[in-house]
C-alpha cells in the first residue's frame, strides 16, 4: 500500500523502539519521513534503510519548545508540506513517590508532555492546510494507575486527555487528533524487564494474546490512526495491549 505517497510524517522518539518501528512504516507506505530524536547516530542507523530522497534525519530534544518549532520548519522546508505528527519520544521514570526525585518529575513532564504540547502547537497550521493529523503515543498507564509509576501515570494521563481536548478544538478545522495506549512493548526502555522471568509471568498472566508487544505491533496501529482509513476517527485513545484492559482486573480463574 501506498497510503502516504505525496504526504510529510514527522515521527519523534524515531531512533528505536516504537518511533523506529512507526517512521519504517511510513515510509514503505510512500511517506517522507522526518526522523526525529536527541542521538543523531541512532536516527541515522534507521535512517539508511530508508530511501534518500524522501528520508530527513534532525536531532531534536523535545523538550525544548525552539528545537521543535526548528523540527516542523526543518520538515516543511525540506518536503514542503506537513501532513501527520507523530509525538512519540518519551522516558519512564519508576519509584515510590518519596523516593523517586523532583528532577525525575520534572523530566518525564518536559518530555513527555511538554513534549507533545510542543509537537501538536507546531505542527497545527500546516496540519490546517493539508487536513492531516495527529497521533500522540501515550499508554494503557495513561488510563489507569501503576505501582510505583506514579510520575510515568500523571504525565500519560495528561497525554490521553490532552489528545481528547485538541480533537473537539480541531476537529471544525479538518484536522484529526488520535491517541495509541501500548501496553508493556519490548523496547530499549524495557530491556532489563524481558529478561526478568518472573516478571514477566505476571504480565503474560494479564494480558490475554498471552505476550508482551514488540514496537512492530504497535506502528501499524499508528498509521492506521493516521490513515485516510480512519476519517472519521478523533478524539480516541486507542489501547493497544493484547487484551489487558478487557480485564476487570482480577486475575485469571480455573
Amino acid at each position: 500500500m501506498e497510503r502516504f505517497k505525496g504526504k510529510t510524517v514527522i515521527v519523534t522518539g524515531a531512533g528505536s523502539g516504537i518511533g523506529a518501528a512507526t517512521a519504517r512504516r511510513f515510509s514503505e507506505e510512500g511517506a517522507a519521513v522526518v526522523l526525529c530524536g536527541r542521538t543523531e547516530d541512532k536516527l541515522k542507523a534507521v535512517a539508511k534503510d530508508l530511501p534518500a530522497d524522501r528520508t530527513l534525519v534532525h536531532a531534536a530534544d523535545v523538550a525544548d519548545r525552539q528545537a521543535v518549532e526548528g523540527l516542523v520548519d526543518a520538515a516543511v522546508e525540506r518536503f514542503g508540506r506537513l501532513d501527520v505528527m507523530v509525538n512519540n519520544a518519551g522516558i519512564a521514570p519508576t519509584g515510590p513517590i518519596t523516593e523517586a526525585s523532583v528532577e525525575d518529575w520534572h523530566a518525564v513532564m518536559a518530555t513527555d508532555v511538554d513534549g507533545v504540547f510542543y509537537g501538536c502547537r507546531a505542527a497545527v497550521p500546516h496540519l490546517v492546510r493539508t487536513g492531516g493529523s495527529i497521533v500522540n503515543v501515550s499508554s494503557v498507564s495513561g488510563l489507569g494507575g501503576d505501582w510505583n509509576m506514579s510520575f510515568y501515570n500523571a504525565a500519560k494521563g495528561a497525554v490521553s486527555n490532552f489528545t481528547r481536548s485538541l480533537a473537539l478544538e480541531l476537529g471544525a478545522k479538518g484536522v484529526r487528533v488520535n491517541a495509541v495506549n501500548p501496553s508493556l512493548t519490548f523496547t530499549d526502555l524495557t530491556a532489563d524487564m524481558k529478561d526478568d522471568a518472573e516478571l514477566m509471568a505476571k504480565f503474560k498472566e494479564r494480558i490475554a494474546l498471552g505476550r508482551a508487544a514488540e514496537a512492530e505491533d504497535i506502528a501499524p496501529v499508528i498509521v492506521f490512526l493516521a490513515s485516510e482509513d480512519a476519517r472519521f476517527v478523533t478524539g480516541v485513545n486507542l489501547p493497544v495491549d493484547g487484551g489487558l484492559s478487557a480485564s476487570n482486573g482480577q486475575p485469571p480463574q480455573a
